[in-house]
């Protein structure tokens, strides 16, 4: 399965940023478009070039250095034989001559914050507006164990196919100097009634590990968010740390304090996730989330994708993007596989 830069129902984006129409790219085979589709989930820095004899390549957060992923890009290109390639699509540009097209811009200050955490668009994800987005994806980070500060860090892949279906990506940054369990929980809960109160028409929150536990624990308020992604949650520490010892209790209690029965819950536990203490008890806990909520898409250790940071593999993204999309919005279209 990948997702592709579709709306929900499979339309193409026909009034929507060129960047995201690939029936604008020039010399393109149709293997070339649906490949740019796969580019079109890649985080940023990333590049597309082509060529006028219809090859192709790509490249996509090379060293976190824009020049050498564009150096990579045109490479790969030139490694299909392509001739005099150039590039086409930088980050959320489109710079073939002829066909230039900017992102809007998006906002640089926060929507909102407080002591400890901010409410921050993300000017990696294109951007329109509470009046004219699909939705809003509120994405929370994890925290390290080492107290690394993870303010800024770029959402996960998958939320590309949020974003390409017209969702603005808002990130909820917390200060690893005041991020304790609780006060997460309680700034996700403010962030989400702030972004319905922006009049977002959907309201999606994910995160990866405590970001993702964070997320479940705003289920205990009914009618915050339409749907949770928790992708790999956490909250006590690896193997080892003594705080496991009561993990999955806590964990319980979350689902049973669950009561958005509107809401629909997509949680991703991974196999070889050291801050996973039980696979088949946690995977047996989540399961009760089914009844107390608006439906339940548990993606138990899906093969081949391993370890705690497993959301931001290529064949997560692949594999999933697009089923979470539709999960969300009340459609398996993509999700035949889980």
């Amino acid at each position: 399965m990948i997702g592709l830069p579709l709306v929900a129902g499979g339309a193409a984006q026909a009034d929507g940023p060129p960047l995201l129409d690939a029936g604008r790219l020039p010399y393109l085979s149709d293997a070339g478009r649906a490949d740019y589709g796969r580019f079109l989930l890649q985080p940023t820095p990333r590049v597309f070039a082509l060529a006028p004899d219809g090859a192709w390549g790509w490249a996509a957060a090379i060293e976190d250095d824009p020049a050498a992923t564009e150096a990579r890009a045109l490479e790969n290109c030139r490694r299909w034989g392509g001739q005099a390639c150039t590039v086409y699509a930088r980050d959320l540009a489109v710079v073939w001559p002829g066909l230039e097209a900017r992102p809007p811009a998006t906002p640089a200050r926060p929507l909102a914050g407080g002591t400890g955490w901010s409410l921050q668009p993300d000017g990696r994800f294109l951007w329109q507006g509470p009046a004219q987005a699909r939705g809003a994806y509120l994405w929370a980070h994890g925290r390290s164990p080492g107290g690394a500060d993870s303010r800024g860090s770029q959402p996960q892949p998958h939320v590309r196919a949020f974003n390409n279906a017209g969702y603005d990506v808002i990130r909820l940054d917390r200060d690893p100097v005041t991020d304790e369990t609780e006060a997460g929980a309680a700034w996700m809960r403010e962030a989400l009634r702030l972004l319905r109160r922006q009049g977002y028409a959907r309201v999606v929150a994910g995160g990866q590990s405590r970001g993702a536990w964070n997320a479940l624990q705003a289920l205990e308020e009914p009618g915050l968010a339409d749907a949770i992604i928790a992708i790999a949650p956490a909250a006590h520490g690896p193997r080892g740390s003594a705080a496991q010892a009561w993990a999955l209790d806590d964990l319980k209690r979350i689902v049973d304090a669950a009561q958005s029965r509107g809401t629909r819950v997509a949680v991703a536990n991974f196999a070889g996730d050291e801050f996973d203490p039980d696979p088949v008890a946690r995977a047996a806990i989540l399961s009760g989330l089914a009844p107390r909520s608006g439906g339940l898409l548990l993606l138990d250790r899906p093969r081949g994708i391993t370890g705690h940071g497993g959301g931001g593999d290529w064949r997560f993204t692949f594999g999933y993007a697009g089923c979470l999309l539709d999960f969300a919005e009340g459609r398996r279209d993509r999700c035949a596989g889980e």
